[in-house]
């Protein structure tokens, strides 16, 4: 297992351990909050709701500043302070006792997580060869996928016993995860602040090729909410499988990134190749959603059989399109702004995740198997015109360096 998690001896070696700590707290954290939220706090599902939206809204205003911040300041120092913030912030939850405090404290929380998020895209573009960062993010996310996967174990064990200390508990345990990442932060070898002469401060929204690329891959990474959102109630109210069917699925597609995370990246090194792995990624996708819809109505056995069918399926667009992304990310930001680039990928998620839930519960729950082929025809046409925005993307930014050549 560890030879499929963890990169060979080098800085990406500790830029993966330091993820594995990271997402485990983040793992626990995912599952445990809104229960925290409802049961400690005594927020209602209003206030929590209210409060997540006016969370991912600043992180959405905040991601190019803050990825403007690690290129300026170093990305080491940001996402090493990040973190350590991180620890007291998440501490701090277990003295709020009300919306306006849950509020505030998981905002600020939600401002230092992204920062340190950006600043590590970041730190891999600076410590990391061209050449092998493709092959270290497949690395950093299987790692990440089994943190993750541990992490809500351990909420389920405290979500079992259902105590308010064992809430509390995790909540502690989730801070110490923060803490030691950034105190492991401090182990990296440094990355040296780009001046402010390098370039304009917030050049990348002059960047017309890039930010198209954001929106698109912002739209494909939408598929993660199908097995996340979509799957559960389908399986519930439009087929014959058991509740504990939408688990298995989840399991499915963590032990498939996994074991084959760090070989679907192999290729996808230059940007011609990554808009075409993007694009298969796509297209597996769509199959995938062609494949869930054939399960409308399916008794037992056959709609087993087709929602692990389509989650396998899925799972393998899911790791052929991040492989993709991660090189378009890179090679289409220059090296004086990958901070500032990499807050702005960032946002193309963020972004897709605001709306995608309500569109895909409304095309998927109240229109059945057609909202599923309608899915797969948008994911069908987003990929096919990765290459196309990524051509054009690659064709700036080799102007850009030729010019740069020239007056050197």
């Amino acid at each position: 297992m560890l030879t499929r998690i963890l990169p060979p001896p080098g800085p990406a070696r500790l830029l993966t351990v330091i993820t594995m700590v990271m997402s485990l707290g983040q793992g626990l954290w995912m599952a445990i909050n809104a229960v925290y939220a409802v049961t400690v706090v005594r927020l209602t599902p209003g206030e929590l709701g209210i409060s997540l939206g006016v969370a991912a809204a600043i992180v959405l205003l905040s991601s190019i500043p803050l990825g403007h911040l690690a290129d300026r300041a170093g990305p080491r120092t940001v996402q090493m302070w990040s973190f350590l913030a991180l620890g007291p912030l998440t501490a701090a939850l277990l003295f709020v006792n009300g919306f306006w405090s849950y509020l505030i404290v998981s905002s600020v929380q939600a401002i230092a997580y992204r920062a340190g998020n950006n600043a590590r895209k970041a730190m891999i573009a600076g410590l990391v060869p061209k050449a092998d960062r493709v092959g270290v993010l497949a690395y950093v996310r299987a790692a990440q996928n089994v943190s993750v996967a541990i992490g809500a174990c351990l909420a389920g064990l405290a979500l079992a016993a259902g105590s308010v200390p064992g809430y509390r508990a995790a909540v502690l345990f989730t801070a110490l995860t923060f803490l030691v990442t950034g105190a492991l932060t401090a182990m990296e070898a440094p990355v040296p602040p780009v001046p402010a002469s390098a370039g304009a401060a917030f050049a990348v929204l002059r960047d017309v090729p890039f930010l198209m690329f954001t929106a698109l891959d912002g739209l494909l990474v939408t598929h993660a909410l199908l097995l996340d959102v979509v799957l559960p109630l389908w399986v519930l109210q439009h087929t014959d499988a058991p509740r504990w069917m939408s688990a298995a699925i989840l399991l499915v597609n963590t032990a498939f990134v996994v074991a084959f995370q760090v070989r679907a990246a192999r290729g996808t090194g230059e940007p011609k190749a990554a808009a075409w792995a993007s694009l298969q990624g796509a297209g597996c996708v769509s199959v995938a959603c062609v494949v869930f819809a054939l399960s409308d109505g399916a008794s037992l056995v056959p709609a087993c059989l087709l929602l692990v069918a389509g989650a396998l399926v899925q799972a393998l667009g899911e790791v052929r399109q991040a492989a993709g992304s991660w090189t378009i990310a890179f090679e289409l930001a220059p090296d004086h702004a990958q901070g500032q680039y990499q807050g702005t990928y960032k946002m193309g998620g963020d972004i897709g995740k605001m709306f995608a839930p309500a569109l895909f519960a409304w095309l998927v729950l109240g229109h059945g198997a057609l909202g599923w082929i309608v899915l797969a025809l948008a994911y069908t046409g987003l990929g096919a015109a990765m290459p196309v925005v990524v051509a054009r993307g690659a064709r700036m930014r080799s102007g850009v360096r030729e010019v740069a050549a020239a007056g050197n």
